[in-house]
Formats: C-alpha cells, sequence, structure tokens
C-alpha cells in the first residue's frame, strides 16, 4: 500500500476505504487463525510479549543467570525433599542444595542478587515427619 492519503479526505474515510477495497479484493481471505480467538488476550499487558512468542514459535531457550537458576534449583529441592520416600533422603537433598547456597555466597554468582540462605535441615525434615504423620 504505498498509495497516499488524498488532500481533504479524512484519515478515517481513507483507511476505511482502504480496508473496504482490500476486503473486496479478498486479501484478508484465509488468513492463519481466522475465526480463531485471539491468543493471550486475557493475560495482562507485557511489552515483553513479542520476544516470549519468537523465543516459543522458534523453540530457542533462554539460559536464566546463574543466582535465578539456584534459586530454582532451591525451590525443586525443597519440592522434592517434601516427597522423598525416607527421612534421610530429604536431609541428603535439603543438604546438598545447602551446600550450592553456600558456595554461591562465599563465590559469588553472576546476575540479580541471589536473595537466598541455606534453608533449615531440621525444619525440613520435621515438616517431612509431620507431612508422614510420623
Amino acid at each position: 500500500m504505498t498509495e497516499r492519503k488524498p488532500g481533504g479526505m479524512s484519515f478515517e474515510s481513507w483507511i476505511d476505504r482502504q480496508i473496504r477495497e482490500a476486503t473486496e479484493r479478498g486479501e484478508f481471505d484465509n488468513l492463519p487463525g481466522t475465526g480463531k480467538p485471539l491468543p493471550d488476550l486475557d493475560k495482562p499487558d507485557d511489552e515483553m510479549w513479542w520476544i516470549k512468542q519468537k523465543v516459543r514459535s522458534e523453540g530457542l531457550s533462554m539460559p536464566l543467570p546463574p543466582t535465578l537458576a539456584l534459586r530454582k534449583a532451591a525451590e525443586e529441592a525443597l519440592a522434592e525433599a517434601a516427597g522423598a520416600r525416607s527421612e534421610t533422603e530429604a536431609r541428603r537433598i535439603v543438604e546438598e542444595i545447602n551446600a550450592r547456597i553456600r558456595e554461591a555466597i562465599r563465590t559469588g554468582l553472576q546476575g540479580p542478587p541471589l536473595n537466598l540462605m541455606p534453608y533449615d535441615v531440621e525444619r525440613v525434615v520435621s515438616e517431612w515427619r509431620d507431612r508422614q504423620g510420623r
């Protein structure tokens, strides 16, 4: 569409005419997604939506900064400890993630602040016992 808006015609009328003529030529027929709801329409506004969509559509993955990766690993370790088959296993899981957290605090990691302290092993194990009814 390289045509310029004629003088004296309002933008709305000119745009409406362009759309009507394109519709009459069938330029909007058989577009992908025709008749389907817009994806993510009910999600909150996100200025990075197009980047996230591109990453998903291309099957790309973006590695987390080390501090965020450790936070995620710590959350997963707590969940894994909660579902452990034995008290010994729960204790081992928490002690392993605590070792990683202590190392990160000692050496520092790239990324946003870690804001993570080692977990209280006895508290986690006590909660595990409570869930087991022991």
